[in-house]
């Protein structure tokens, strides 16, 4: 694979306009796993678009323009309402050759199509329109590449994340498909050893100081033990499977907990998707301070993977992992 270019120069993150880092909101708020995460904006647009009014959706898609990390996300959460495809299409008919409604279409066909409930072939076109009506978005190629990901070879998905590079070099969530895919390469030899590892840290090295790219090799060890405890070949537990004991699971916990603290982005669309990858390694490696400090920043923003690995319930591993960490008792269900 080519080398991953940097996109940014290195800067620090920006702060509120106080000056101050944001708020700790730990504290006496449950906890809830939704894709949207702390997204106002987009809350409320999934909320309009459920009712039938795409309008509040096109101004979203407008007002983020080449924000292409943050546009990626919002456009994924938005096409997994149940009906977004149909008024994607409304959109279109009102707006012919809008290449927001059609990535918002391709997207809703490839969340589809990933449940069974459309054609991929279909979905693949779809995505191929909407990359052809804006050359430099890389959002329809997300979706080539969570067809690929899924239901893909892996030359296909190896093909896909390079024409995605080509239009955004640190696309957060295609690195993250990368590696979920590349974690289940079945490469034997030593515990530490894999190809998934090295890509991973190749990426966080070869991106600027500030990029959350630097969390990659901490998904990357997520995601190799959600395929390892599948398999059985880890315990269930992850807690209990010495899975980030290893020297390089150390240097790469150890590494990744410094850059949050020297360069978090508050900013960031999926920065709670790193923090809980975080999260659950400090905590599955017996680091409770570090992990009580990352609980604290994530508030109630949990997310489905990893506490979900390997075939856990989310809320519950999370809420578990944050009392133990914060030395409070597991609310009752």
């Amino acid at each position: 694979m080519p080398p991953l270019p940097p996109l940014l120069g290195a800067r620090r993150a920006p702060t509120d306009p106080s000056g101050e880092t944001a708020p700790d909101d730990s504290s006496a708020l449950e906890a809830v796993v939704d894709d949207a995460l702390d997204d106002p904006e987009l809350r409320t647009a999934r909320a309009a678009l459920a009712q039938g009014r795409w309008q509040a959706a096109r101004s979203l898609l407008l007002h983020t323009g080449d924000d292409w990390d943050r546009r990626g996300h919002r456009v994924t959460v938005l096409a997994a309402e149940p009906y977004a495809a149909a008024w994607a299409r409304e959109w279109q008919l009102a707006e012919p050759g809008s290449a927001h409604a059609a990535t918002l279409l391709a997207l809703t066909l490839v969340h589809r199509a990933l449940h069974g409930k459309e054609e991929p072939d279909r979905a693949r076109e779809a995505c191929r329109t909407a990359a052809a009506l804006a050359p430099a978005d890389p959002t329809p190629l997300l979706g080539l590449l969570l067809l690929a990901r899924s239901l893909g070879p892996e030359s296909e998905l190896l093909r896909t994340f390079a024409h995605l590079r080509d239009r955004h070099p640190e696309h957060h969530h295609a690195h993250h498909l990368l590696v979920a895919r590349l974690a289940e390469r079945p490469e034997g030899g030593r515990a530490e050893s894999h190809a998934v590892y090295d890509l991973a840290e190749r990426a966080a090295a070869e991106a600027p100081a500030d990029s959350p790219l630097a969390v990659l090799p901490v998904v990357a060890y997520a995601e190799r033990y959600r395929v390892l405890a599948a398999t059985g070949l880890a315990p269930a537990d992850p807690a209990a499977s010495g899975h980030w004991s290893g020297p390089r699971a150390r240097r790469i916990l150890r590494a990744s907990f410094d850059w949050w603290l020297e360069w978090e982005h508050d900013d960031h669309p999926r920065r709670h998707l790193d923090l809980n990858h975080l999260a659950f390694a400090m905590s599955c490696a017996g680091r409770p301070a570090e992990a009580a400090a990352l609980f604290r920043r994530i508030g109630r923003h949990a997310t489905g993977a990893p506490w979900s690995y390997p075939h856990r319930d989310a809320w519950q591993a999370f809420h578990a992992a944050r009392s133990r960490a914060l030395g409070k008792a597991l609310p009752e269900a």
